[in-house]
């Protein structure tokens, strides 16, 4: 896909978008609201906002980073309206290698835990560790500073940590008792 194409508004371009870049754009979204249909439709927004808006792109290198940040803010604005909050409370044991199933329950437990973040936090660790994005792109996608969304990172981090360390230690106790 060209952006010429986009800014030009061929509507073949809202395929190539989808094709290119919907299941990013849907795991962002799907990870900031937790809700599989809000997710599609963010999705379809997005494309739908690229194809109107498609010539304020600046960077012809960059419309990934673009679709990402108009993905968020949707996502953000959606989540901020139908606040619904699911809460995982432990971690199960360590999975041995190779087990699908305590691997599965492994990454339950993790977007759990990235639920429980506050908003703007849990779109900064979205954004950086699913999205892959650079802290550059995730403070222009956010609208916040670099040195901000370093730390938000670093509390977001710190958070998670201490959240999935707490039910494991209980579960060792609990083992060992």
């Amino acid at each position: 896909m060209t952006l010429q194409a986009l800014r030009e508004g061929r509507i073949e371009t809202l395929a190539q978008l989808l094709e290119a870049h919907g299941r990013e754009i849907q795991g962002v979204a799907y990870l900031i609201l937790r809700d599989r249909a809000l997710a599609e439709d963010v999705t379809i927004e997005t494309l739908l906002t690229a194809f109107e808006r498609g010539s304020t792109i600046r960077d012809d290198a960059a419309p990934r980073a673009w679709l990402l940040r108009v993905a968020t803010n949707k996502a953000l604005s959606v989540r901020r309206s139908t606040a619904r909050v699911v809460d995982i409370s432990y971690l199960p044991d360590a999975a041995a290698r190779g087990d699908i199933a305590g691997e599965a329950a492994d990454r339950i437990a993790i977007l759990g835990a990235v639920a429980t973040l506050p908003l703007q936090m849990r779109a900064a660790v979205v954004l950086r560790y699913y999205a892959d994005l650079p802290v550059e792109a995730v403070a222009t996608a956010l609208g916040k500073s670099p040195n901000t969304i370093k730390a938000q990172l670093q509390v977001a981090l710190d958070r998670l940590r201490q959240s999935l360390a707490e039910p494991m230690s209980l579960s060792t106790e609990t083992r060992n008792a």
